[in-house]
């Protein structure tokens, strides 16, 4: 780096804006030179057990990375797989309740229908109790009416 007596500062002319100065940087020095390299320093020349140990490192990390990735993907088809049965049972709970309630639904109007023609069936039977009797009592006037005259 260059030192301050390599640095030469140069007033120029003052203004009510400002004031303006011109820097004057000494010349570079060996020192300097050796700090900022241009070019980056060599690698050393790898060997040939070196190249094939990096290589095999590289391979055992895909390896493992591939075998990680193919984990997280069964585990993923898994929760996938609990997640379609899970939905099928549920679907299947629904149908059978649904099944049962139509079911009650039926078996209940079923026993009203029932009911309700066993009522009708009975005032029935009576209304036809008091038809007979109004022909016998029609029948009996009738009978009793003839013997009189």
């Amino acid at each position: 780096m260059a030192s301050t007596a390599d640095i030469k500062v140069k007033e120029l002319d003052k203004r009510a804006s400002g004031q303006a100065f011109e820097v004057i940087l000494g010349e570079p020095t060996l020192e300097a030179k050796n700090e900022f390299l241009l070019s980056p320093t060599k690698k050393k020349d790898l060997s040939l057990e070196e190249i094939q140990k990096k290589l095999k490192s590289a391979e055992e990390r895909r390896k493992s990375h591939e075998a990680m990735v193919l984990k997280h993907l069964a585990e993923k088809r898994e929760h996938e797989k609990e997640v379609q049965q899970k939905a099928l049972e549920e679907n299947n709970n629904f149908s059978k309740m649904a099944e049962e309630k139509l079911n009650q639904k039926m078996e209940a109007n079923k026993e009203n229908r029932t009911a309700i023609m066993a009522a009708m069936n009975e005032k029935f039977k009576e209304k036809d109790k008091k038809l007979e009797e109004v022909r016998k009592n029609k029948e009996n006037r009738e009978v009793v009416g003839e013997a009189e005259n």
